[in-house]
């Protein structure tokens, strides 16, 4: 497939989506299984397996790191004796969690590594290793704290504070390191901590390989103590959960234009994501779940209010929710926007002003101006995989067929997106490809 592309997809018109579509793996927890299996000697089998552009940059900095990766049937098969790298280089894609969670992991070698990404990954800020790594006796070079980084380690675990406002990812990657490194009586302190349930999944993950797991003091404090030890476990299996961001768009697709069942996402997951199902009781969604799945079929909906703090994914789906629902919908949380793949909160704006519906943008406060005519129109992803996915979503309904400009860039963490649309009666045009 080429590597940039428009898609057209024409609305369903009186008809609707149907059938049952199993949603696709996530690459929280794909990222994380990989992390721990590199960190984890012995041997690691991860069953369904991710992959998206993200989890194939992960697997590559694992193998870069020296674990031997296998594929069979469906499932990866991971040899590790820790962080042993081949390459004096790692290269994260442009992939956010990688990067903010294998730089303290690649840190506990004592070898000098570049880590370096590709795309909007060069703009995000890095300064937050420049501050923290040398205080765990790791040398470091930013480019005035953008990639490439150069890190020498091998890090030293130590009592450190830290800033959890911009991302939890980072405390991911510290969390895992200081196990890896057989950490004793230390701790990490973290100052306003956003996106807690994206820690919970990391120390479940840590758990179920093995990992020593902090004592977590109300995600204020993780505190090792030096009478846990990493599990002598030498072989781990680890089930990759359905992906609850991805299944978003599933869910509000079907909310808006169904009926379908979206199969494969655990309601007990610890994923941040998961809080969809509250935005669309909010919305007074046609929702039923049962042990087949979760089920959805179109009413009439009615703007609600939500806050997106601690799932900031949840964006672009629930703005699209929010334009079919009736009224003034206000989503919390547009400070935790700017540094994704595109400054969300803009692009979202300017992306859904294009198709008629307006929102405002007042402090954190997001309020999408809902219920009236979603028009057709021309938009463009940003090359943001959850803008490309939204206006698709959005598109379902619409007056007119809409084309989304670089809808490539849903490979990032949903390759099969459009695929699966048209599993669903989607009509989907990709010029020169066939779906």
């Amino acid at each position: 497939m080429s590597k940039h592309y428009n898609v057209t997809i024409s609305p369903l018109g009186d008809g609707g989506l149907k059938g049952i579509i199993q949603a696709p793996a996530s690459k929280s927890s794909m990222q994380r299984a990989l992390a721990a299996a590199l960190l984890t000697k012995g041997t690691s089998t991860i069953s369904n397996p991710g992959h998206s552009n993200d989890d194939k940059a992960a697997l590559k900095v694992i193998e870069a790191v020296g674990a031997e990766v296998v594929i069979n049937n469906e499932e990866l098969i991971i040899n590790s004796s820790g962080v042993n790298p081949t390459s004096n280089e790692i290269n994260c894609g442009e992939s956010g969690l990688s990067i903010r969670m294998f730089t303290p992991i690649v840190a506990l070698s004592e070898k000098e590594i570049t880590i370096n990404g590709e795309g909007s990954l060069l703009t995000r800020p890095m300064d937050f290793f420049d501050e923290i790594l040398p205080q765990l006796n790791v040398k470091i070079k930013s480019n005035g704290g953008k990639l490439p980084l150069v890190i020498q380690g091998p890090l030293q675990p130590a009592n450190i504070e830290i800033d959890g406002s911009l991302s939890s990812q980072f405390l991911t990657g510290l969390l895992m390191a200081y196990a890896a490194s057989d950490a004793k009586d230390v701790s990490i302190k973290v100052n306003n901590l956003k996106s807690k349930p994206y820690i919970d999944l990391t120390l479940d993950v840590m758990k179920q390989f093995g990992l020593k797991v902090p004592e977590n003091k109300n995600y204020e404090e993780f505190y090792f103590d030096d009478l846990s030890r990493n599990s002598q476990l030498t072989t781990h299996n680890y089930t990759v959960e359905g992906d609850w961001s991805g299944g978003a768009f599933l869910l509000v697709a079907g909310a808006i234009a169904g009926p379908i069942t979206v199969r494969g996402l655990d309601l007990t997951s610890t994923q941040a994501d998961k809080a969809i199902i509250d935005a669309l009781m909010a919305a007074n969604a046609g929702i039923a779940m049962d042990a087949k799945g979760i089920q959805l079929h179109p009413v009439e909906m009615d703007a609600f209010y939500f806050d997106a703090t601690d799932c900031p994914d949840l964006f672009p789906p629930l703005v699209a929710l929010a334009a079919y629902c009736k009224g003034k919908t206000t989503i919390k949380g547009v400070s935790r926007l700017t540094h994704k793949e595109s400054n969300r909160a803009l692009t979202l704006q300017d992306e859904f002003d294009k198709m008629g519906v307006t929102i405002d943008i007042e402090g954190d406060d997001m309020i999408v101006h809902g219920g009236g005519i979603v028009k057709g129109a021309d938009v463009h992803s940003h090359h943001d995989h959850r803008i490309a996915m939204a206006c698709a979503v959005a598109a379902l309904k619409a007056d007119s067929e809409m084309v989304i400009e670089e809808a490539q860039a849903v490979k990032k963490s949903y390759p099969d997106f459009f695929k699966d649309l048209k599993k669903m009666g989607v009509e989907v045009i990709l010029p020169g490809f066939v779906l």
